[in-house]
Protein backbone atom coordinates (compact mmCIF):
# COMPACT_ATOMS: atom_id res chain seq x y z
CA UNK A 1 0.00 0.00 0.00
CA UNK A 2 3.13 2.33 0.61
CA UNK A 3 3.94 2.08 -2.79
CA UNK A 4 0.46 3.20 -4.23
CA UNK A 5 0.29 5.70 -1.72
CA UNK A 6 3.64 7.14 -2.94
CA UNK A 7 2.69 6.77 -6.95
CA UNK A 8 -0.56 8.78 -5.58
CA UNK A 9 0.78 11.18 -3.61
CA UNK A 10 2.30 12.77 -6.65
CA UNK A 11 -1.33 13.77 -7.98
CA UNK A 12 -0.25 17.62 -8.14
CA UNK A 13 2.80 17.48 -10.17
CA UNK A 14 3.61 15.99 -13.45
CA UNK A 15 2.06 14.73 -15.92
CA UNK A 16 -1.27 12.68 -15.58
CA UNK A 17 -1.10 9.74 -17.69
CA UNK A 18 3.06 9.61 -16.64
CA UNK A 19 1.19 9.68 -12.72
CA UNK A 20 -1.00 7.10 -13.87
CA UNK A 21 1.68 4.84 -15.25
CA UNK A 22 3.10 4.77 -11.86
CA UNK A 23 0.69 2.95 -9.99
CA UNK A 24 1.64 -0.45 -9.37
CA UNK A 25 1.09 -3.16 -12.14
CA UNK A 26 -0.08 -0.46 -14.53
CA UNK A 27 2.48 -0.24 -16.71
CA UNK A 28 1.99 -3.94 -17.45
CA UNK A 29 -1.50 -4.56 -18.20
CA UNK A 30 -1.89 -1.66 -20.15
CA UNK A 31 0.67 -2.97 -22.37
CA UNK A 32 -0.88 -6.99 -22.84
CA UNK A 33 -4.25 -4.64 -22.93
CA UNK A 34 -2.38 -3.21 -25.99
CA UNK A 35 -0.91 -6.01 -27.49
CA UNK A 36 -4.25 -8.43 -27.15
CA UNK A 37 -6.78 -5.70 -28.17
CA UNK A 38 -4.89 -4.75 -31.46
CA UNK A 39 -6.67 -7.33 -33.13
CA UNK A 40 -10.02 -5.60 -33.25
CA UNK A 41 -9.10 -3.25 -35.96
CA UNK A 42 -6.86 -6.30 -37.70
CA UNK A 43 -9.03 -8.95 -37.52
CA UNK A 44 -12.26 -8.34 -39.78
CA UNK A 45 -10.11 -6.83 -42.22
CA UNK A 46 -7.77 -9.70 -42.95
CA UNK A 47 -11.00 -12.19 -42.94
CA UNK A 48 -11.88 -9.88 -45.67
CA UNK A 49 -8.69 -9.69 -47.49
CA UNK A 50 -7.94 -13.66 -47.05
CA UNK A 51 -11.57 -14.39 -48.25
CA UNK A 52 -11.71 -12.52 -51.27
CA UNK A 53 -8.23 -13.60 -52.34
CA UNK A 54 -9.11 -17.46 -51.94
CA UNK A 55 -12.89 -16.50 -54.03
CA UNK A 56 -12.12 -13.58 -55.74
CA UNK A 57 -15.60 -12.60 -54.30
CA UNK A 58 -15.78 -9.38 -51.68
CA UNK A 59 -19.54 -10.27 -51.08
CA UNK A 60 -18.81 -13.13 -49.51
CA UNK A 61 -15.90 -12.11 -47.80
CA UNK A 62 -17.95 -9.58 -46.19
CA UNK A 63 -20.48 -11.68 -45.19
CA UNK A 64 -17.61 -13.71 -43.48
CA UNK A 65 -16.61 -10.95 -41.46
CA UNK A 66 -20.05 -10.15 -40.38
CA UNK A 67 -20.70 -13.41 -39.43
CA UNK A 68 -17.49 -13.15 -36.80
CA UNK A 69 -18.45 -9.67 -35.89
CA UNK A 70 -22.03 -10.77 -34.98
CA UNK A 71 -21.40 -13.86 -33.02
CA UNK A 72 -18.90 -11.48 -31.31
CA UNK A 73 -21.54 -9.17 -30.56
CA UNK A 74 -24.00 -11.76 -28.96
CA UNK A 75 -21.22 -13.39 -26.84
CA UNK A 76 -19.33 -10.74 -25.41
CA UNK A 77 -21.54 -9.62 -22.74
CA UNK A 78 -22.34 -13.32 -21.69
CA UNK A 79 -18.41 -14.09 -21.40
CA UNK A 80 -18.18 -10.55 -19.55
CA UNK A 81 -21.04 -11.67 -17.19
CA UNK A 82 -18.74 -15.24 -16.85
CA UNK A 83 -15.47 -13.29 -15.86
CA UNK A 84 -17.29 -10.93 -13.02
CA UNK A 85 -18.39 -14.30 -11.48
CA UNK A 86 -15.09 -16.13 -11.93
CA UNK A 87 -12.25 -13.97 -12.51
CA UNK A 88 -10.37 -12.79 -15.35
CA UNK A 89 -7.65 -15.59 -15.87
CA UNK A 90 -10.45 -18.40 -15.64
CA UNK A 91 -11.91 -17.01 -18.34
CA UNK A 92 -9.17 -15.99 -20.42
CA UNK A 93 -7.22 -19.06 -20.94
CA UNK A 94 -9.90 -21.14 -21.72
CA UNK A 95 -11.08 -18.62 -24.32
CA UNK A 96 -7.60 -17.93 -25.44
CA UNK A 97 -6.86 -21.71 -26.47
CA UNK A 98 -11.13 -21.83 -28.50
CA UNK A 99 -9.59 -18.66 -30.55
CA UNK A 100 -6.10 -20.09 -31.23
CA UNK A 101 -8.12 -23.33 -32.47
CA UNK A 102 -10.83 -21.69 -34.46
CA UNK A 103 -7.88 -19.59 -36.08
CA UNK A 104 -6.13 -22.25 -37.39
CA UNK A 105 -9.50 -23.99 -38.83
CA UNK A 106 -10.57 -20.90 -40.08
CA UNK A 107 -6.85 -20.56 -42.08
CA UNK A 108 -6.82 -23.97 -43.11
CA UNK A 109 -10.37 -24.38 -44.35
CA UNK A 110 -9.16 -20.98 -46.36
CA UNK A 111 -5.87 -22.51 -47.85
CA UNK A 112 -7.38 -25.63 -48.58
CA UNK A 113 -10.57 -24.26 -50.57
CA UNK A 114 -12.90 -26.02 -47.75
CA UNK A 115 -16.67 -25.69 -48.96
CA UNK A 116 -18.06 -22.11 -48.68
CA UNK A 117 -20.06 -22.99 -45.54
CA UNK A 118 -16.91 -24.02 -43.40
CA UNK A 119 -15.80 -20.02 -43.41
CA UNK A 120 -18.74 -19.12 -42.11
CA UNK A 121 -19.04 -21.67 -39.52
CA UNK A 122 -14.59 -21.05 -38.28
CA UNK A 123 -15.48 -17.04 -39.34
CA UNK A 124 -17.89 -17.18 -36.94
CA UNK A 125 -16.51 -18.98 -34.46
CA UNK A 126 -13.07 -17.16 -34.54
CA UNK A 127 -14.82 -13.51 -34.38
CA UNK A 128 -17.34 -14.53 -31.85
CA UNK A 129 -14.19 -15.99 -29.53
CA UNK A 130 -11.97 -13.04 -29.87
CA UNK A 131 -11.32 -11.90 -26.22
CA UNK A 132 -12.65 -8.37 -25.26
CA UNK A 133 -9.39 -6.80 -23.79
CA UNK A 134 -10.79 -3.33 -23.45
CA UNK A 135 -13.44 -4.34 -21.16
CA UNK A 136 -11.50 -6.28 -19.19
CA UNK A 137 -8.55 -3.54 -18.94
CA UNK A 138 -11.10 -0.94 -18.09
CA UNK A 139 -12.51 -3.08 -15.32
CA UNK A 140 -8.78 -3.18 -13.93
CA UNK A 141 -8.52 0.17 -13.71
CA UNK A 142 -12.27 0.65 -12.03
CA UNK A 143 -10.87 -1.73 -9.47
CA UNK A 144 -7.88 -0.30 -8.62
CA UNK A 145 -9.16 3.67 -8.40
CA UNK A 146 -11.72 2.22 -6.07
CA UNK A 147 -9.03 0.88 -4.08
CA UNK A 148 -7.06 4.20 -4.28
CA UNK A 149 -10.46 6.07 -3.34
CA UNK A 150 -9.05 8.15 -6.71
CA UNK A 151 -12.21 9.25 -9.22
CA UNK A 152 -9.45 11.89 -11.12
CA UNK A 153 -7.18 8.60 -11.42
CA UNK A 154 -10.55 6.61 -13.04
CA UNK A 155 -11.21 9.63 -15.48
CA UNK A 156 -7.59 10.00 -16.91
CA UNK A 157 -7.32 5.85 -17.51
CA UNK A 158 -10.87 5.82 -19.24
CA UNK A 159 -9.05 8.40 -21.14
CA UNK A 160 -5.88 6.43 -21.94
CA UNK A 161 -7.39 3.52 -22.63
CA UNK A 162 -9.50 5.17 -25.44
CA UNK A 163 -6.67 6.70 -26.56
CA UNK A 164 -5.13 3.66 -26.80
CA UNK A 165 -8.03 2.46 -28.65
CA UNK A 166 -7.26 5.32 -31.48
CA UNK A 167 -3.87 4.09 -32.32
CA UNK A 168 -4.81 0.98 -32.66
CA UNK A 169 -7.32 1.69 -35.16
CA UNK A 170 -4.83 3.97 -37.03
CA UNK A 171 -1.94 1.21 -37.16
CA UNK A 172 -3.39 -1.80 -37.15
CA UNK A 173 -5.41 -1.90 -40.48
CA UNK A 174 -2.42 -0.22 -42.29
CA UNK A 175 -0.51 -3.31 -40.78
CA UNK A 176 -2.92 -6.25 -41.47
CA UNK A 177 -3.18 -4.63 -44.98
CA UNK A 178 0.75 -5.16 -45.87
CA UNK A 179 0.89 -8.37 -44.65
CA UNK A 180 -2.23 -9.77 -46.54
CA UNK A 181 -1.16 -8.15 -50.04
CA UNK A 182 2.65 -8.15 -49.75
CA UNK A 183 3.33 -11.03 -47.98
CA UNK A 184 0.57 -13.66 -48.12
CA UNK A 185 -3.16 -13.48 -47.82
CA UNK A 186 -2.98 -15.57 -44.35
CA UNK A 187 -0.01 -13.27 -42.96
CA UNK A 188 -2.97 -10.67 -41.90
CA UNK A 189 -5.06 -13.14 -40.03
CA UNK A 190 -1.93 -15.18 -38.69
CA UNK A 191 -0.81 -11.83 -37.04
CA UNK A 192 -3.68 -11.17 -35.52
CA UNK A 193 -4.24 -14.45 -34.32
CA UNK A 194 -0.66 -14.26 -32.69
CA UNK A 195 -0.94 -10.65 -31.12
CA UNK A 196 -4.39 -11.63 -29.22
CA UNK A 197 -2.90 -15.28 -28.44
CA UNK A 198 0.18 -13.32 -27.10
CA UNK A 199 -1.89 -10.16 -25.30
CA UNK A 200 -4.63 -12.25 -23.78
CA UNK A 201 -1.88 -15.05 -21.77
CA UNK A 202 0.18 -11.80 -20.56
CA UNK A 203 -2.94 -10.19 -19.45
CA UNK A 204 -4.42 -13.38 -17.56
CA UNK A 205 -0.98 -13.89 -15.91
CA UNK A 206 -1.11 -10.59 -14.28
CA UNK A 207 -3.17 -11.54 -10.55
CA UNK A 208 -2.62 -8.62 -8.60
CA UNK A 209 -4.12 -6.20 -10.48
CA UNK A 210 -7.25 -8.73 -11.29
CA UNK A 211 -10.04 -7.93 -9.66
CA UNK A 212 -11.34 -10.26 -7.54
CA UNK A 213 -14.78 -12.45 -8.79
CA UNK A 214 -17.73 -10.75 -7.41
CA UNK A 215 -20.99 -13.84 -7.27
CA UNK A 216 -23.75 -11.48 -8.43
CA UNK A 217 -26.56 -11.50 -7.35
CA UNK A 218 -28.36 -9.71 -10.47
CA UNK A 219 -31.57 -10.69 -11.57
CA UNK A 220 -32.13 -12.55 -15.01
CA UNK A 221 -30.72 -9.98 -17.65
CA UNK A 222 -27.70 -8.83 -16.45
CA UNK A 223 -26.15 -5.45 -16.58
CA UNK A 224 -28.48 -4.46 -19.48
CA UNK A 225 -31.11 -3.98 -17.40
CA UNK A 226 -29.72 -1.26 -15.59
CA UNK A 227 -31.33 2.14 -15.97
CA UNK A 228 -29.61 4.43 -18.51
CA UNK A 229 -28.03 0.84 -20.42
CA UNK A 230 -30.38 0.74 -22.97
CA UNK A 231 -30.25 4.15 -24.07
CA UNK A 232 -26.13 4.32 -24.14
CA UNK A 233 -26.17 0.77 -26.02
CA UNK A 234 -28.46 1.95 -28.39
CA UNK A 235 -26.19 5.16 -29.33
CA UNK A 236 -22.97 2.99 -29.26
CA UNK A 237 -25.05 1.17 -32.05
CA UNK A 238 -26.12 4.12 -33.79
CA UNK A 239 -22.56 5.48 -33.28
CA UNK A 240 -20.87 1.95 -34.63
CA UNK A 241 -23.43 2.25 -37.78
CA UNK A 242 -21.79 6.03 -38.64
CA UNK A 243 -17.88 4.99 -38.23
CA UNK A 244 -18.31 2.22 -40.41
CA UNK A 245 -20.17 4.27 -42.82
CA UNK A 246 -17.94 7.04 -42.43
CA UNK A 247 -15.13 4.53 -43.30
CA UNK A 248 -16.91 3.50 -46.24
CA UNK A 249 -17.74 6.74 -47.58
CA UNK A 250 -14.15 7.49 -47.60
CA UNK A 251 -13.01 4.83 -49.17
CA UNK A 252 -15.13 5.31 -52.09
CA UNK A 253 -14.81 8.94 -52.20
CA UNK A 254 -10.58 8.52 -52.20
CA UNK A 255 -11.67 6.14 -54.81
CA UNK A 256 -13.93 8.86 -56.82
CA UNK A 257 -11.01 10.87 -56.62
CA UNK A 258 -8.10 8.53 -57.97
CA UNK A 259 -6.17 7.90 -55.32
CA UNK A 260 -7.82 4.89 -53.42
CA UNK A 261 -4.32 3.89 -51.88
CA UNK A 262 -4.81 7.76 -49.85
CA UNK A 263 -8.03 6.14 -48.05
CA UNK A 264 -6.39 4.63 -45.25
CA UNK A 265 -4.33 8.07 -44.08
CA UNK A 266 -7.38 9.88 -44.26
CA UNK A 267 -9.45 7.64 -41.48
CA UNK A 268 -5.56 7.37 -39.93
CA UNK A 269 -6.25 11.35 -40.03
CA UNK A 270 -9.78 11.35 -38.34
CA UNK A 271 -8.72 8.48 -35.63
CA UNK A 272 -5.63 10.90 -34.90
CA UNK A 273 -7.98 13.50 -34.40
CA UNK A 274 -10.04 11.49 -31.53
CA UNK A 275 -6.82 10.53 -30.14
CA UNK A 276 -5.88 14.15 -29.23
CA UNK A 277 -9.09 14.51 -27.95
CA UNK A 278 -8.97 11.94 -25.58
CA UNK A 279 -5.71 13.09 -24.81
CA UNK A 280 -6.68 16.83 -23.88
CA UNK A 281 -10.12 15.35 -22.22
CA UNK A 282 -7.93 13.45 -20.00
CA UNK A 283 -5.84 15.73 -18.70
CA UNK A 284 -8.49 17.95 -17.69
CA UNK A 285 -10.26 17.84 -14.24
CA UNK A 286 -14.49 18.62 -15.37
CA UNK A 287 -16.96 20.08 -13.14
CA UNK A 288 -20.23 19.32 -15.21
CA UNK A 289 -21.86 16.45 -14.50
CA UNK A 290 -20.92 13.47 -16.36
CA UNK A 291 -24.24 12.58 -18.44
CA UNK A 292 -24.16 16.52 -19.11
CA UNK A 293 -20.63 16.17 -20.91
CA UNK A 294 -21.82 13.02 -22.69
CA UNK A 295 -24.13 14.47 -24.64
CA UNK A 296 -22.13 17.37 -25.26
CA UNK A 297 -18.99 15.22 -27.10
CA UNK A 298 -21.72 13.38 -28.54
CA UNK A 299 -23.01 16.27 -30.44
CA UNK A 300 -19.35 16.84 -30.92
CA UNK A 301 -19.31 14.24 -33.07
CA UNK A 302 -22.34 14.93 -35.12
CA UNK A 303 -21.14 18.31 -35.59
CA UNK A 304 -17.98 17.12 -36.92
CA UNK A 305 -19.43 14.56 -39.62
CA UNK A 306 -22.28 17.06 -40.67
CA UNK A 307 -19.89 19.44 -43.25
CA UNK A 308 -18.17 16.06 -44.75
CA UNK A 309 -20.83 15.49 -47.51
CA UNK A 310 -19.98 18.74 -49.10
CA UNK A 311 -16.06 18.61 -49.25
CA UNK A 312 -14.92 18.26 -52.89
CA UNK A 313 -11.62 17.01 -52.45
CA UNK A 314 -8.72 14.93 -50.76
CA UNK A 315 -6.66 17.92 -49.42
CA UNK A 316 -9.76 19.41 -48.08
CA UNK A 317 -11.12 16.61 -46.44
CA UNK A 318 -7.91 16.08 -44.93
CA UNK A 319 -7.78 18.96 -43.08
CA UNK A 320 -11.67 18.60 -42.04
CA UNK A 321 -11.76 15.41 -41.17
CA UNK A 322 -9.11 15.78 -37.95
CA UNK A 323 -11.58 18.00 -36.40
CA UNK A 324 -14.68 15.67 -37.48
CA UNK A 325 -12.44 13.21 -34.92
CA UNK A 326 -12.07 15.29 -31.86
CA UNK A 327 -15.15 14.35 -29.92
CA UNK A 328 -14.66 10.36 -30.73
CA UNK A 329 -12.77 9.67 -27.96
CA UNK A 330 -14.14 11.85 -25.71
CA UNK A 331 -17.45 10.66 -26.13
CA UNK A 332 -16.18 6.89 -25.54
CA UNK A 333 -14.56 8.26 -22.40
CA UNK A 334 -17.82 9.35 -21.15
CA UNK A 335 -19.60 6.45 -21.99
CA UNK A 336 -17.62 4.29 -20.12
CA UNK A 337 -17.37 6.69 -17.41
CA UNK A 338 -21.32 6.46 -16.97
CA UNK A 339 -21.38 2.43 -16.93
CA UNK A 340 -18.85 2.29 -14.29
CA UNK A 341 -20.79 4.74 -11.74
CA UNK A 342 -24.24 2.58 -12.97
CA UNK A 343 -23.10 -0.72 -12.43
CA UNK A 344 -21.55 -2.69 -9.06
CA UNK A 345 -18.51 -4.30 -9.50
CA UNK A 346 -20.25 -7.99 -9.83
CA UNK A 347 -21.47 -6.85 -13.16
CA UNK A 348 -18.67 -4.35 -13.87
CA UNK A 349 -17.06 -6.37 -17.07
CA UNK A 350 -20.10 -7.35 -18.39
CA UNK A 351 -21.73 -3.71 -18.18
CA UNK A 352 -18.30 -2.69 -20.28
CA UNK A 353 -18.74 -5.42 -22.95
CA UNK A 354 -22.42 -4.27 -23.47
CA UNK A 355 -20.48 -0.87 -25.09
CA UNK A 356 -18.08 -2.59 -27.07
CA UNK A 357 -21.00 -4.93 -28.50
CA UNK A 358 -23.52 -2.46 -29.65
CA UNK A 359 -20.59 -0.62 -31.47
CA UNK A 360 -19.87 -4.18 -33.02
CA UNK A 361 -23.66 -4.72 -33.60
CA UNK A 362 -23.72 -0.93 -35.82
CA UNK A 363 -20.59 -1.79 -37.08
CA UNK A 364 -21.61 -5.11 -38.34
CA UNK A 365 -25.20 -3.29 -39.47
CA UNK A 366 -24.23 0.05 -41.04
CA UNK A 367 -21.82 -0.76 -44.05
CA UNK A 368 -24.29 -3.12 -45.86
CA UNK A 369 -26.45 0.06 -45.71
CA UNK A 370 -24.13 2.51 -46.65
CA UNK A 371 -22.86 0.18 -49.84
CA UNK A 372 -26.37 0.22 -51.32
CA UNK A 373 -26.18 3.78 -50.88
CA UNK A 374 -22.96 4.86 -52.22
CA UNK A 375 -23.40 2.56 -54.96
CA UNK A 376 -26.52 4.09 -56.50
CA UNK A 377 -25.19 7.77 -55.39
CA UNK A 378 -21.93 8.16 -54.77
CA UNK A 379 -19.84 9.29 -51.83
CA UNK A 380 -20.93 11.91 -50.60
CA UNK A 381 -24.19 10.42 -50.25
CA UNK A 382 -22.40 8.11 -48.07
CA UNK A 383 -21.21 10.65 -45.96
CA UNK A 384 -25.11 12.20 -45.99
CA UNK A 385 -26.37 8.72 -44.89
CA UNK A 386 -23.20 8.86 -41.52
CA UNK A 387 -24.78 12.35 -40.51
CA UNK A 388 -28.11 10.81 -40.38
CA UNK A 389 -27.12 7.79 -38.05
CA UNK A 390 -25.00 10.67 -36.17
CA UNK A 391 -28.36 12.05 -35.35
CA UNK A 392 -30.27 9.42 -34.29
CA UNK A 393 -27.47 8.67 -31.82
CA UNK A 394 -27.90 12.23 -30.83
CA UNK A 395 -31.67 12.02 -30.33
CA UNK A 396 -31.26 8.50 -28.69
CA UNK A 397 -28.53 10.42 -25.97
CA UNK A 398 -31.74 12.81 -25.38
CA UNK A 399 -34.47 10.96 -25.11
CA UNK A 400 -32.19 8.78 -22.36
CA UNK A 401 -30.83 11.72 -20.83
CA UNK A 402 -32.81 11.45 -17.87
CA UNK A 403 -32.20 7.51 -17.38
CA UNK A 404 -28.32 8.95 -17.67
CA UNK A 405 -29.04 11.04 -14.54
CA UNK A 406 -30.29 8.39 -12.68
CA UNK A 407 -28.91 8.66 -8.86
CA UNK A 408 -26.68 5.74 -8.33
CA UNK A 409 -28.97 3.90 -5.52
CA UNK A 410 -32.03 3.57 -7.81
CA UNK A 411 -29.55 1.81 -10.51
CA UNK A 412 -27.93 0.12 -7.81
CA UNK A 413 -31.85 -0.88 -6.85
CA UNK A 414 -32.37 -2.29 -10.30
CA UNK A 415 -29.72 -4.98 -9.53
CA UNK A 416 -30.82 -5.71 -6.15
CA UNK A 417 -28.58 -3.38 -4.23
CA UNK A 418 -30.55 -1.84 -1.22
CA UNK A 419 -30.43 2.27 -1.88
CA UNK A 420 -28.52 1.59 1.60
CA UNK A 421 -26.01 -0.02 0.18
CA UNK A 422 -25.84 2.64 -2.71
CA UNK A 423 -25.30 5.40 -1.55
CA UNK A 424 -27.56 8.41 -1.52
CA UNK A 425 -25.83 10.87 -4.46
CA UNK A 426 -28.01 12.45 -6.92
CA UNK A 427 -24.96 13.77 -8.99
CA UNK A 428 -23.76 11.19 -12.10
CA UNK A 429 -20.11 12.37 -11.12
CA UNK A 430 -20.51 11.19 -7.09
CA UNK A 431 -18.96 7.76 -6.47
CA UNK A 432 -21.30 5.01 -5.32
CA UNK A 433 -20.91 3.63 -1.65
CA UNK A 434 -18.97 0.27 -3.01
CA UNK A 435 -16.09 2.86 -4.46
CA UNK A 436 -15.71 4.99 -2.09
CA UNK A 437 -13.59 5.15 1.27
CA UNK A 438 -15.41 3.85 4.45
CA UNK A 439 -17.27 6.47 7.31
CA UNK A 440 -15.05 7.24 10.16
CA UNK A 441 -14.52 4.25 12.35
CA UNK A 442 -14.10 1.96 9.44
CA UNK A 443 -10.93 0.31 7.97
CA UNK A 444 -9.29 3.07 6.34
CA UNK A 445 -9.51 0.68 3.01
CA UNK A 446 -11.56 1.34 0.34
CA UNK A 447 -13.66 -1.54 -1.23
CA UNK A 448 -14.21 -2.66 -4.48
CA UNK A 449 -17.60 -4.90 -3.83
CA UNK A 450 -20.93 -3.67 -1.87
CA UNK A 451 -21.24 -4.43 1.43
CA UNK A 452 -24.02 -6.84 1.21
CA UNK A 453 -22.48 -8.70 -1.59
CA UNK A 454 -21.13 -12.90 -0.59
CA UNK A 455 -17.11 -12.65 0.43
CA UNK A 456 -14.71 -13.82 -2.54
CA UNK A 457 -13.12 -17.10 -2.05
CA UNK A 458 -10.77 -16.90 0.85
CA UNK A 459 -7.12 -16.53 -1.92
CA UNK A 460 -9.55 -13.51 -3.14
CA UNK A 461 -10.14 -11.94 0.04
CA UNK A 462 -6.60 -12.91 1.54
CA UNK A 463 -4.99 -11.47 -1.78
CA UNK A 464 -7.00 -8.26 -1.88
CA UNK A 465 -5.91 -7.56 1.97
CA UNK A 466 -2.15 -7.38 0.87
CA UNK A 467 -0.53 -4.07 -0.44
CA UNK A 468 -0.04 -4.01 -3.67
CA UNK A 469 4.02 -4.16 -3.15
CA UNK A 470 3.49 -8.08 -1.55
CA UNK A 471 1.24 -9.30 -3.87
CA UNK A 472 3.85 -11.91 -5.29
CA UNK A 473 1.72 -14.74 -4.94
CA UNK A 474 0.20 -15.69 -8.80
CA UNK A 475 2.01 -12.32 -10.06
Amino acid sequence: MAETERANSQAGRGNAYLRLLRVPGARGFVAAGLIGRMPMSMLGLGIVLLVSAMTGRYGTAGAVAATGAICYAVLVPRLGRLTDRFGQARVLRPLTGVFAVSAVAFVACALLRAPLWTLFVTGGALGGTMPSLGSMVRARWSYLAAAAGDTQMLHTAFSLESVADELIFITGPAIVAILATEVHPVAGVVAAAVLTVAGTLWLAAQRRTEPPPQPSRQRSGGAIRLPGMVALATVYVFLGAMFGTVDLSTIAFAAQQGHKPLAGLVLGTYALGSAVGGLWYGARQWRAPLARRFLITLAGIVLGVAPLWALPNLPIMFAVIFFSGLSIAPTLIAGFSLIERRVPPQLMTEGMSWLSTSIGIGLALGPPVAGRVIDARGAHWGYALALGWGILAAVCGLLGARALRVPPQVAAAASMITPADAGHEADSDKVPSWQAAPPSGGTGQATSRPTHAPPPPQEARRRSRQPFGMRRKNT
